[in-house]
């Protein structure tokens, strides 16, 4: 069975290999160093299961990044996580607007972080099953 595949995006080279590490077991990693590497990647034509960002990146930063996946018809039903250094609520708030799956701050506890990975895979599935089965 094919593992599901996570884009990671994070200017923090530290942050990008311990989250290649943490997931690499159960998930398909592609790490990118900022948004326009992410990007780039993207316009590749790659599709990934679900997007990790952080927010604060040089080039593009990752509410760039969310605003073209969210507005783009191709990967418009890709969930994204973010990961963030930054705990002000109009921050969250505006990741809300965003239409994110879930905030986690860093330092991150990976369980937690594998937990919510799940949470939004598993919402993914089922929402495309239903719409399948409804046609």
């Amino acid at each position: 069975m094919k593992k599901p595949m996570i884009l990671i995006v994070d200017d923090s080279k530290p942050i990008l290999c311990l989250l290649k590490v943490i997931l690499g077991k159960k998930f398909d990693v592609f790490a990118a160093i900022d948004g326009f590497d992410a990007m780039s990647w993207l316009m590749e034509g790659n599709r990934p299961d679900l997007i990790i960002s952080d927010l604060q990146m040089p080039n593009i930063n990752g509410a760039e990044l969310i605003s073209y996946v969210s507005n783009s018809s191709y990967y418009d039903d890709v969930p994204v996580l973010v990961l963030s250094g930054a705990e002000d609520h109009e921050v969250r708030e505006r990741c809300r607007e965003m239409h994110i799956v879930a905030y986690v701050t860093k330092p991150f506890d990976p369980a937690e972080l594998l937990e919510k990975i799940d949470t939004a895979l598993h919402k993914k599935e089922s929402t495309r099953k239903s719409s399948f089965t409804s046609l």
